[in-house]
C-alpha cells in the first residue's frame, strides 16, 4: 500500500483536538472521513504530534496508507474537496517510503505562540491569539526563558494528566520577539524541541507572561523549574494562541 505524507493546516476552534474521539469532532477524524470518501474502508492515520482542543496548526504532518497509487497532487486536491467546509486543509502531499513514519521519523517539533497586548477586544484575530490588556517587558521574559533552555526535569511545566514516561526533556530554543501586528503589539514565542510534554509550551508562556507583567522576577522561572512541582508553575495560557508550526525530518518529504 503506497504511503503518503500530508502537511496539514487547521483552525483548532471547532475540534476537541487532533486525536480521533468517539463523540467529539477531531482533526484526525475529519481527515479519516475524507479518506473514506476516496477509498471506502476504515482509515487510520498517524501524526507527528497530538494537539489539544483549540490549538491550531500551520504545518502538522500526518501519514496515510492508500490502496490506489495516487498522484500526490490529486490526492491533496481530492481530500480538500471532501474536507469542506471544515477549517482543515492539506497544503502539501508527497509519497514516502513504507517505513517512513510521521511521528517516529521526526527529530523535532516547532511551535509558535501568539500573545496580543491590547485593551480593546480583538476582532480579526479573535480565537487566534491570547489577548491580555497590559503591555509586557520583552527583556524580562527573554531572561526568564533562558533558564528553561537545555536538558531538565520539566515536571513543573507538565500537565497532571501527561502520559509521557519521563518529565526529562531537552528544550532547544525558546525565542521571543515583539512585532507590530495589525491588531497591536504582539509577542511571538518560538519553541523548538525533539518532543514536548502535555501543556508544556502553554505552561511556559503562561509563566513568562507573569514575568513580563512584573508579577514574577526572571529568576523565579529557575526557582519554579528547580522545584519540580506542578504547583510552582505559573498560570497555563489558553490554547487559542498556540500553533504547531513545523516538524523536522532527516530528509524533508515535501522538499521536491
Amino acid at each position: 500500500m503506497p504511503r503518503y505524507a500530508l502537511k496539514v493546516e487547521y483552525h483548532g476552534a471547532p475540534f476537541a483536538g487532533w486525536q480521533r474521539q468517539a463523540d467529539q469532532p477531531s482533526v484526525q477524524g475529519a481527515i479519516e472521513d475524507a479518506l473514506a470518501k476516496l477509498e471506502p474502508r476504515a482509515h487510520t492515520i498517524a501524526a507527528a504530534g497530538r494537539t489539544d482542543a483549540g490549538v491550531h496548526a500551520t504545518a502538522q504532518v500526518a501519514q496515510c496508507d492508500m490502496e490506489k497509487d495516487w498522484d500526490p497532487f490529486r490526492l491533496s486536491e481530492a481530500l480538500n474537496f471532501h474536507l469542506k467546509p471544515l477549517p482543515v486543509s492539506i497544503v502539501d502531499c508527497a509519497q514516502v517510503d513504507d517505513d517512513w513514519h510521521a511521528r517516529f521519523t521526526a527529530f523535532e517539533r516547532r511551535y509558535v505562540f501568539r500573545l496580543l497586548c491590547r485593551r480593546a477586544p480583538s476582532t480579526h484575530d479573535k480565537g487566534l491569539v491570547w489577548q491580555v490588556n497590559h503591555m509586557l517587558d520583552l527583556d524580562a521574559m527573554q531572561q526568564g526563558a533562558a533558564h528553561l533552555l537545555g536538558h531538565h526535569d520539566f515536571t513543573t511545566f507538565r500537565s497532571s494528566i501527561c502520559q509521557a514516561n519521563s518529565p526529562v526533556k531537552s528544550l532547544d530554543a525558546l525565542d521571543i520577539e515583539l512585532i507590530d501586528g495589525w491588531s497591536g503589539p504582539e509577542f511571538r514565542f518560538y519553541v523548538r524541541a525533539r518532543s514536548f510534554l502535555h501543556n508544556q509550551v502553554r505552561s511556559f508562556v503562561g509563566t513568562l507572561e507573569r514575568v513580563g507583567a512584573g508579577a514574577w522576577d526572571p529568576i523565579d522561572v529557575k526557582h519554579a523549574l528547580d522545584a519540580c512541582d506542578r504547583a510552582a508553575c505559573g498560570p497555563v495560557s489558553p490554547p487559542q494562541g498556540l500553533y504547531l508550526a513545523g516538524v523536522g525530518y532527516p530528509s524533508d518529504p515535501f522538499a521536491s
